[in-house]
């Protein structure tokens, strides 16, 4: 039977729920389990496709085309495994489903309310995943934090679920804050005592609770915690700030934290973890033998987590170049014709970001055209792609109004357009190409060289396309196109010919990176910025 684990947050957000659930699941699966992460989300907006960034970080595409949570993202690079539609579910998809059926009288004529019908529709759609029979344990984040009046439906959802799973085949695990006043010199519990009294009003008792603290829990304040919240002592575990997010594994199984967990579920815990590679990556990480700087140019570099999958795909190209990777992020809008020497001085590799809508376009076209004229390594991701195309439509192939359908609907050189089929769609989501789709590379290029292979496969989130018209004009002046979708011809790849490293995809690379294995594209675009150092 598989067995549930749920992961609730209290007295703060942004406390790292999907790092304590992924890291957990690393540790099983290092045990030999089969395991699979998904994320619950109380907010009332079908999937992230429409947030802004700033909202919500990154949207995450998962192979199956379902535009979703970052922390999905976190799953995929620890566990290596891919997620998909059924991993994460908002409020929003709940209730369009309950109000569907109950249009369909699927309810026979009965009064739809959030118990049972909510609820019902939130526990079906926790154990799909169970059912599939791929998995041992299903580890459930809720996002948000207990206490929220959005969260509640789902916490009653838990409390129902547990009852109905019956003795040790589930558990909860409570990621709270445990805080340090300077001014008293002290750890203070009383906030957790607070959050794991609410969870106990809704009935659900936590099993284990994990500490967010900046210092370490001495045995008295564990010895507190566990009696004021109806804990085992060893189940009270210190979640102290690390140095990186791929040390808290480690960490988790320095507290037992897994051992803990399968005890409860009485599961084996007799296979010691084998986190051998795991551990090689971060020794890498940690002991880099050289530097280099790499300028993200964007549009919503205020906010990290807008990127936060390029990130990691760079810490982990890091890694494998034992290279420590600075990124400096620069904001689009500021990049002129007069300043962009100045802007990028000093910077050894310039990936030009994806991101929707006009704002910051000219200034990803001049960094573009000094990184191609100065011979800098320069890798596109998406809109960086099709920036990279206008901007060699204007500056070399002399068509001046070159442009994206999306940001000039009247040039006379759409260069990046929409494909025939797309032009009548009216609801924003519908005319994207989400999730994965084939690449087939052509042989002797750039791009072979760095997959090593003909076909591949990349995730998608984008509406328009390389306009194939002005292919052959691209072709002649030196920019190829060296991968294509083979179903329609549509270009996935373009590189320069007589460039160190000119590459850009109109997929996102950065989704299919992880720890276990490193996207080629990153690693090769980290090593060519190392050698574009050395070479100065």
């Amino acid at each position: 039977m598989t067995k549930y684990i749920f992961v609730t947050g209290g007295v703060t957000s942004s406390l790292g729920k999907g790092i304590i659930a992924a890291s957990l699941a690393k540790l099983l699966q290092a045990r030999g389990y089969k395991v699979t992460i998904q994320k619950f989300d109380p907010y009332i907006n079908i999937d992230p496709g429409t947030l802004n960034p700033y909202e919500h970080g990154e949207c995450y595409v998962t192979e199956d085309g379902a535009e979703t949570d970052l922390d999905l993202g976190h799953y995929e690079r620890f566990l290596n495994v891919p997620t998909s539609q059924a991993n994460n579910v908002t409020t929003g998809r709940i209730y369009q489903h309950v109000i569907q059926q109950e249009r369909e009288g699927a309810y026979l004529g009965k009064t739809v309310q959030v118990i049972p019908h909510i609820t019902d529709e939130i526990k079906r759609r926790m154990q799909l995943l169970g059912e599939s029979g791929k998995y041992d344990i299903i580890i459930t984040e809720l996002g948000g934090t207990v206490g929220d009046i959005e969260s509640l439906p789902f916490v009653e959802a838990v409390r129902q679920l547990r009852w109905e799973l019956g003795a040790n085949n589930s558990l909860v695990i409570h990621l709270t804050l445990v805080p340090y006043l300077a001014a008293a010199g002290e750890l203070k519990t009383k906030p957790t005592q607070h959050s794991v009294k609410t969870l106990l009003e809704y009935g659900v008792q936590p099993d284990i609770l994990v500490c967010r603290t900046e210092h370490k829990l001495s045995q008295e304040i564990r010895k507190k915690l566990a009696q004021f919240c109806n804990v085992n002592i060893n189940a009270v575990v210190e979640s102290i700030d690390a140095s990186t997010i791929y040390d808290v594994p480690l960490l988790m199984l320095k507290e037992n934290l897994d051992k803990t967990a399968l005890t409860k579920l009485k599961l084996s815990n007799k296979n010691e973890p084998d986190l051998e590679n795991w551990k090689n990556f971060l020794g890498k990480l940690k002991n880099p033998t050289s530097e280099v700087s790499i300028a993200l140019v964007g549009k919503y570099v205020e906010l990290p987590d807008a990127y936060k999958s390029i990130i990691e795909g760079f810490i982990h190209a890091g890694a494998t170049n034992e290279c420590k990777v600075k990124v400096s992020y620069i904001a689009a809008e500021s990049v002129t014709k007069e300043n962009v020497t100045e802007k990028l001085k000093g910077m050894d590799g310039v990936l030009v970001a994806p991101g929707f809508g006009e704002r910051g376009l000219d200034g990803k076209l001049n960094a573009i055209q000094y990184v191609r004229e100065n011979n800098i390594p320069f890798f596109g991701i998406c809109l960086g792609m099709q920036c990279s195309v206008i901007e060699f439509g204007r500056n070399v192939l002399g068509l001046k109004d070159a442009n994206s359908f999306e940001m000039d609907a009247n040039t006379s050189n759409p260069v990046i357009n929409l494909m025939e089929e797309q032009k009548n769609i009216t609801n924003m989501g519908g005319t994207m190409r989400l999730g994965a789709y084939d690449c087939e590379i052509k042989k002797g290029t750039k791009a072979f060289a760095i997959y090593g292979k003909t076909k591949i496969s990349e995730r998608h989130r984008h509406r328009y396309e390389f306009n194939n018209d002005y292919l052959k004009q691209y072709e002649a002046a030196g920019m190829i196109a060296s991968g294509f979708n083979p179903e329609t011809g549509l270009v996935e790849i373009v590189e320069l010919k007589n460039h160190p490293f000119f590459v850009a995809g109109q997929f996102h690379p950065e989704l299919k990176s992880t720890v276990a294995n490193p996207h080629p594209l990153f690693v090769s675009f980290v090593a060519a910025a190392l050698a574009n150092k050395k070479s100065k």
